[in-house]
């Protein structure tokens, strides 16, 4: 699986805790950038079986292997209450 691809799937996922008003272009810019530079490292590395298998696919495997996280990662995901 290419970065690329992890990149839009983590991008999915920011949209996720999106609020409904949601925020201005530049500010989900800044959303995308921060779970990428969170979590990016984490799903190419733990959930590279899944990354083919959608979006809440690999939300669902960074919650299940949450032991196997960079603190990071894991603070970002409790922050958006993803976790």
């Amino acid at each position: 699986m290419t970065f690329a691809r992890i990149l839009l799937a983590l991008s999915f996922i920011s949209a996720l805790v999106v609020s409904a008003g949601g925020p201005s272009n530049q500010a989900f810019a800044r959303d995308r950038a921060k779970d990428e530079s969170a979590c990016g490292r984490d799903a190419s590395r733990v959930c590279r079986k899944v990354i083919n298998d959608g979006d809440m696919a690999i939300l669902d495997c960074l919650k299940q292997n949450r032991a196997k996280l960079r603190p990071v990662c894991v603070k970002h995901l409790q922050d958006n209450g993803q976790l």
